[in-house]
């Protein structure tokens, strides 16, 4: 099979490797779609922290935003999954420590992370092999590019409950970027009035085009209470901005990763009585995403600019727009 792999950062090719084989507990799925993430680009850089911590190494072969249909099964697993369209969880966790009894996979120590972390390959591929308890079964409303934004949705679906807003809300979304988007959706789904805040200088034309009205820059942020604030920027000083604009007794959902650490006043955390909460990883919230995409609560379509193949991932990496591409902030690879 043909697959897109890291050799060294900014060093890449499109191998011809060996196709997976389903071991027991596994199946092997034919990959149609698959997303690419700011992750990615950070291995793609050289920059991802987990590259220097140990968790992960070159030759590698990302993606972990991924949709596709099961092609075989490996032993011990239920053979009525053969044809049906999936997508998987990133986090794949022991399965036996205190985290994973309780439910928590997606933060055990000894994860691994497809795509990411502990040498389990990713869906820049034809083909990808993944442990059977890790699918999530998609309904036929649920096609290939909406399956390839489950994961990303997972993440934002959690963030935006995590807000604890409702109809008569308002909240600030930080970084109008793919999650940031998909957190507004998710929001405007419950109810809430929903604000974005951009880099100055950047047009909010797309952000208007899909119905978000409040898009504002740092200096044209109107002075308006906020119920809660989520930062899905990589900014390293909009976390303390976050807590300065939340209302009192309200909440702050973190879900970007800066480059450099950020700081906040845990002083004005506390006089303000204020919650604040990290996200990290789409697991608890896929069920849930998959739900909102089939009902048609939440549709991140216009979200996708381009849709390339293998050969092309390298330039996507690299910064370079695909010819003819929409405004949306996510390209996609069907390889």
């Amino acid at each position: 099979m043909r697959a897109f792999v890291l050799t060294a950062p900014r060093a890449y090719e499109v191998q011809d490797l060996p196709a997976p084989v389903a071991a027991p507990g596994e199946v092997v799925v034919d990959v149609e779609r698959v997303g690419v993430c700011g992750t990615d680009v950070e291995f793609f850089t050289g920059a991802m922290a987990y590259l220097h911590q140990g968790h992960s190494a070159y030759p590698m072969r990302p993606g972990h935003e991924w949709a596709g249909r099961v092609a075989a099964v490996g032993g011990g697993v239920d053979p009525g999954w053969v044809g049906r369209r999936v997508m998987g969880d990133t986090m794949l966790g022991c399965g036996g420590c205190r985290r994973c009894v309780r439910g928590r996979q997606h933060v055990c120590e000894k994860r691994q992370e497809v795509g990411i972390r502990g040498a389990r390959a990713g869906a820049l591929a034809e083909q990808l092999a993944v442990p059977a308890s890790s699918l999530h079964a998609l309904p036929h409303s649920v096609d290939a590019e909406l399956g390839a934004l489950v994961e990303p949705g997972g993440n934002a679906l959690r963030a935006a409950r995590a807000t604890a807003l409702g109809a008569g809300d308002r909240a600030l979304v930080l970084g109008p970027g793919t999650i940031g988007l998909l957190v507004a959706m998710f929001l405007r789904a419950a109810g809430a009035e929903v604000h974005l805040l951009d880099r100055a200088g950047n047009s909010p034309a797309f952000a208007h085009t899909l119905g978000f009205a409040h898009v504002w820059d740092e200096d044209s942020l109107p002075e308006l209470p906020f119920d809660a604030v989520v930062d899905a920027s990589n900014a390293a000083h909009l976390p303390c901005r976050a807590l300065e604009l939340v209302e009192p007794g309200g909440r702050l959902v973190y879900i970007g990763l800066a480059g450099e650490p950020s700081s906040i006043d845990t002083r004005a955390l506390v006089l303000k009585d204020v919650t604040a909460v990290g996200i990290l990883s789409a697991s608890p919230g896929l069920d849930a995403t998959i739900r909102a995409y089939a009902s048609g609560a939440v549709d991140p379509r216009p979200l996708v600019a381009a849709t390339v193949r293998l050969d092309e991932v390298g330039a996507v990496l690299a910064g370079e727009r695909p010819e003819g591409a929409g405004p949306g902030p996510k390209i996609h690879v069907d390889p």
